[in-house]
């Protein structure tokens, strides 16, 4: 194959990372070398790993997307606005739009079934997680508005959302339609912040946060 030209940006990145994931579901993750995706793509391995670091990062492109919904919820939000109901906003809009990031798109079957296929993506994955909640206790720590316990709200909201994310993937892979997860992944967002605002007691006049099925 002809090599394109290895100038630019967020196109050749998005190229590269859409030609990897559908190189990685066909393939499986670990059976494509960062040599194939360069070749699939017609650029070198050092423009691939110029766009990602890590092989890894070539499937979980959306940690970017997800890091910018994280600054955009604290820096972006209305004035009068708490970080919670930001958070709140922004999450509410993941699922009725039924985004990548909302665990509930039927599109990501593949994605999800070749994450949980890997552990060098597993593990990957957990590093994003932890990058994201580094990211939200830095702007919560950096807003002048915000006057609780930085560390503790994005340790508490990361985990919460990872939680609902990956059992709701795990519904979708299963079989269970989107449609069914959108009712129950709206009822767990709204005790997911009872229970941040106002803690377990919160949510429910029982007391008791709803368990996972």
């Amino acid at each position: 194959m002809p090599r394109t030209s290895e100038r630019g940006g967020p196109e050749t990145r998005a190229r590269i990372a859409g030609i990897a994931s559908g190189l990685f579901v066909q393939h499986g993750f670990d059976a494509v070398t960062v040599a194939d995706v360069a070749r699939a793509a017609g650029v070198s391995s050092v423009t691939v790993f110029k766009h990602f670091p890590r092989k890894e990062d070539l499937y979980l492109d959306r940690s970017a997307d997800a890091e910018e919904l994280l600054r955009a919820a604290v820096r972006d939000r209305p004035d009068g606005m708490d970080v919670l109901d930001s958070l709140r906003v922004t999450a509410l809009r993941l699922l009725e739009e039924r985004h990548p990031l909302s665990g509930i798109d039927e599109r990501s079957i593949p994605f999800f079934r070749t994450v949980a296929g890997s552990p060098a993506l597993t593990a990957r994955a957990r590093e994003l997680g932890a990058e994201l909640r580094g990211t939200l206790k830095s702007e919560l720590a950096d807003d002048p508005a915000f006057e609780g316990d930085a560390a503790l709200l994005a340790a508490l909201f990361t985990a919460g959302y990872e939680t609902m994310l990956v059992h709701a993937a795990r519904r979708l892979v299963a079989g269970d339609p989107a449609e069914s997860l959108e009712a129950d992944q709206r009822a767990r967002l709204d005790d997911l912040f009872d229970v941040l605002r106002g803690g377990f007691g919160a949510a429910g006049s029982d007391n008791r946060i709803r368990p996972l099925r």
